[in-house]
């Protein structure tokens, strides 16, 4: 079954956790002693409804203050899909947690509330799902009963969203607008007749239509190895198959292929999803190949087709978000993390920090906890890597604090 990775962001009291709440009631996602546990707090606080948001808030700081602070992974099922969802904080303060929930997404929830309308914190959400190239987002404007129901406010506020969106670098997103109501359950599951002059999908409609393709950008074939595969069996003891996910583009049985870092040189053979064998592999696919000629191939490297190689530099210069207490500073060393490969790296210089609001940037000499900078980084020995801009999950990379062994910032290649 397809998996869909989502995230969520909202400002406070802008009602994600009661959205996600409300999506696993719906959906029927909700065990009968999670329910009972919401119907009885929910009572406790003097609530004559479900507080759902008592679904998805795990910390008791955040039971008590009634805020997200630390991500959450939530999963449920339909008949069509599988879904994991990212509940990320939206405070300036956890800028970190939110890009951590989103970094590995595929769809994106904006909420906003229909009484405030866009924000200066939906502006910061909305930089890092574009920093992030987080091709579907959806806004869902929320609380529409308390507005009434107004056509006029959520068009006002998609107006808003709309001159927003221009200031943006990555154009290729698709943005959805959704007039919902977490607490009624307007237009999250199923329709809403408070809406009569809304004719789009649902929330989970739209997310039931999402192909894997389309989340799945289109550029140049990118199969780094996860694993070799030898069966211990006499039947396939000649077996030598190399599996990992596909990104970028597809791949095909007579396909040329360099693996690298050797570049050494083959066609692909076969091509395996399970037991069973196909001809194409499509981009997103998670499959398992073997080659023509026997090759020296392990964990860590990569598969691409001849002619599309990717960079190989030393010298990097990157976009960071800092995730550590300790500030960013040059001349400090870490470990870079690109995909399984890990090399030591040295900050030649902080340029700039990234204004959230795409007011632009302003030049620093440090990046400190939860800012956005560019930075240029100097690695022991080259990395194959891609621009994040053509390719995702070859242009990003972690910092790790080699004294605490702590994540201490992630990176998108420029």
């Amino acid at each position: 079954m397809e998996v869909l990775k989502i995230a969520t962001a909202g400002s406070v009291d802008d009602g994600k956790s009661t959205l996600i709440g409300r999506i696993l009631y719906d959906t029927k996602s909700l065990t009968t002693d999670k329910l009972e546990a919401i119907e009885k707090r929910s009572k406790a606080n003097g609530f004559d409804y479900l507080d759902f948001s008592l679904a998805t808030d795990g910390l008791v700081a955040e039971r008590e203050q009634g805020i997200t602070i630390d991500v959450a992974h939530i999963y449920f099922s339909t008949r069509k899909k599988s879904y994991i969802i990212a509940d990320t904080p939206g405070h300036v303060e956890y800028t970190r947690n939110m890009v951590t929930g989103a970094s590995t997404s595929q769809a994106s929830i904006i909420l906003v509330d229909a009484r405030n309308g866009v924000i200066e914190q939906t502006y910061r959400h909305f930089f890092i799902n574009n920093l992030l190239r987080i091709k579907d987002v959806i806004v869902a404007v929320n609380k529409m009963d308390l507005v009434d129901y107004s056509e006029e406010k959520f068009n006002n506020i998609k107006a808003e969203f709309e001159r927003l969106k221009e200031k943006a670098d990555y154009k290729g997103q698709n943005i959805t607008f959704i007039p919902i109501s977490a607490l009624k359950g307007d237009n999250v599951v199923g329709g809403s007749e408070n809406t009569p002059w809304y004719n789009g999908q649902s929330i989970l409609q739209h997310l039931e239509d999402l192909k894997a393709q389309d989340v799945f950008e289109a550029g140049k074939a990118r199969l780094p190895i996860q694993t070799v595969i030898r069966p211990k069996k006499d039947e396939f003891h000649d077996f030598r198959g190399y599996a990992g996910k596909l990104y970028g583009g597809d791949l095909a049985v007579g396909d040329e292929i360099t693996v690298l870092p050797s570049l050494t040189k083959s066609k692909i053979k076969e091509i395996y999803f399970f037991e069973k064998k196909f001809d194409k592999a499509g981009r997103g696919s998670s499959i398992n190949v073997t080659l023509e000629d026997n090759i020296n191939i392990s964990r860590g490297d990569m598969i691409v087709k001849s002619g599309e190689e990717p960079s190989s530099e030393r010298q990097l210069k990157a976009k960071v978000c800092w995730m550590d207490s300790n500030n960013l500073v040059p001349r400090t060393k870490y470990l870079l993390q690109h995909g399984v490969n890990r090399v030591q790296a040295m900050i030649q210089s902080v340029d700039n920090v990234l204004a959230t609001d795409f007011s632009g940037s302003e030049s620093a000499d440090a990046l400190t906890l939860n800012q956005i900078g560019e930075v240029e980084i100097k690695l022991a020995k080259p990395v194959f890597f891609d621009k994040y801009t053509e390719n995702k999950q070859n242009g990003a990379f972690i910092l790790i604090d080699p004294q605490t062994n702590h994540t201490a910032g992630v990176g998108f290649i420029e």
